[in-house]
């Protein structure tokens, strides 16, 4: 099991990962893109990447809009994982 990132750790990962927030034990983004099809491409992009990290984002989808949440279950909130996952989902951009 992955060790739950301290509040220290937490901060200075989000120092590197612009508009990241961190809020209810999870990492937390809003993207936004032109059309339903580019935010479609980006999730599966994501999903590659989560899937081959077998770590898997909470999303919502909503026409042009995705909301990403990552937390590790088993730790109860943020871990290494998930700083991890998401420097790739941002490199999916």
């Amino acid at each position: 099991m992955a060790a739950k990132a301290t509040a220290a750790e937490i901060q200075a990962a989000l120092k590197g990962l612009p508009g990241w927030e961190y809020e209810d034990d999870g990492l937390v983004k809003s993207f936004e893109f032109k059309d339903f099809k580019q935010a479609w491409a980006f999730m599966v992009k994501v999903a590659e990447a989560a899937d081959a990290m077998d770590h898997h984002p909470e999303w919502t989808n909503v026409y042009n809009k995705v909301l990403v949440r990552l937390s590790t279950h088993d730790a109860s909130g943020v871990t290494g994982r998930d700083f991890e996952l998401a420097r790739k989902v941002e490199a999916a951009l």
